[in-house]
């Protein structure tokens, strides 16, 4: 599963859900993308279940980027724990998404091919998501 090699602060602050993503927001690397419609805590294992089911889906016929990672440590104090013993140690990992982060892009499928796999994933994510399609611009000169 995925984790970060280092971290700044061992156990962050939990922070809020506020706003929508400002950056991270549209298809770049591949043709389309998995996009996050609501604003939810990604585990590092719901991550990896999310990844096992695309790679096995398309079947090494396309390529996959993964545009979140976990790199939010999740505290949770011992059960029975009077108060005051101070913060609880980091139990898992999590990505904090917003709603337009694009979780996933595809590339080298057909369309239908990357809605099922992407249907698929999305049922492993906590949140609802949203399949895009990439935008080509196009310049016509006259």
């Amino acid at each position: 599963m995925l984790s970060p090699k280092r971290t700044k602060y061992r156990r962050p602050h939990r922070g809020n859900f506020k706003g929508k993503a400002s950056s991270g927001n549209t298809v770049v690397f591949g043709d389309f993308g998995l996009q996050a419609a609501e604003p939810a805590w990604v585990t590092a294992r719901q991550l990896e279940a999310s990844r096992r089911v695309l790679t096995r889906y398309i079947r090494r016929g396309g390529k996959i980027w993964i545009r979140i990672f976990p790199d939010k440590a999740i505290t949770i104090r011992p059960a029975e724990t009077r108060m005051g013993s101070g913060k609880g140690s980091p139990e898992y990992w999590v990505a904090v998404v917003k709603p337009g982060t694009m979780m996933f892009e595809i590339t080298g499928i057909t369309e239908q091919t990357a809605r099922e796999a992407l249907k698929i994933a999305s049922s492993k994510m906590p949140m609802k998501t949203q399949f895009v399609l990439k935008k080509i611009n196009f310049l016509i000169l006259s």
